[in-house]
């Protein structure tokens, strides 16, 4: 089964093609401002790489976050445009549980550990979740890292942007699309392919309508 990943809910943009045995070509490249800009040339590499045309694939996998509502955009979309063109089957994957399944894979150790994934959420937060065994146990959610509490390993990119309440950090720090065909490949669940934000929008219609006045 030919299945093409990409993942654009962290700063890096990756995009991988599997055959369920082995990863036949992939490429990431972490820039936060050109998401919409670097996707689609990503996924002609990749095929052009494994001697792939669209029509080969079976499936895609598509990383769904948590994650920035533009970048994250971008990825689900793309990837749902795709699947109904091609009219294959597309499969949503927590971004989080990737990155979890990617560092057990990099440090077996963690298996039998508990840890954290953090990512970075803008306005000095961070998207997290906690897993055992390399499941996820808790979240995803969004929080101050001051407020996390948390003592463990701790994987991703938060634990780069803040070591004073985060020290124990782990590779890898971004997503990997690898990860995200391996998810989906492994039988592990997947989500419906739809952007999972975690935060109310800033603007809201307000409760009690305004008086005007004449």
């Amino acid at each position: 089964m030919l299945v093409l990943a990409f993942d654009t809910a962290t700063p890096a943009v990756t995009v991988a093609v599997s055959d369920g045995a082995q990863v036949l070509a992939e490429w990431s490249a972490v820039d936060p401002r050109r998401h919409g800009e670097l996707l689609a040339p990503g996924i002609e590499r990749v095929l052009s790489e494994a001697a792939l045309r669209p029509a080969d694939l079976d499936s895609i996998a598509v990383g769904v976050g948590p994650g920035p509502y533009t970048s994250l955009r971008v990825g689900v979309v793309t990837a749902r445009t795709l699947g109904a063109v091609l009219g294959i089957p597309v499969h949503g994957v927590c971004t989080l549980d990737a990155i979890a399944l990617d560092a057990v894979g990099l440090d077996p150790g963690l298996a039998g550990t508990p840890f954290v994934v953090a990512t970075d959420a803008r306005r000095r937060e961070v998207y997290w979740a906690r897993y055992v065994d390399g499941a996820r146990v808790e979240g995803p959610g969004v929080v101050k890292p001051a407020d996390l509490h948390w003592v463990g390993p701790v994987v991703g990119y938060g634990a780069t942007l803040y070591p004073e309440h985060l020290p124990r950090g782990r590779a890898p720090e971004h997503a990997r699309a690898a990860a995200v065909a391996a998810h989906v490949e492994a039988g592990l669940p997947t989500l419906e392919p739809v952007p999972l934000y975690l935060r109310k929008p800033d603007a809201t219609m307000p409760t009690v309508p305004r008086r005007v006045l004449a």
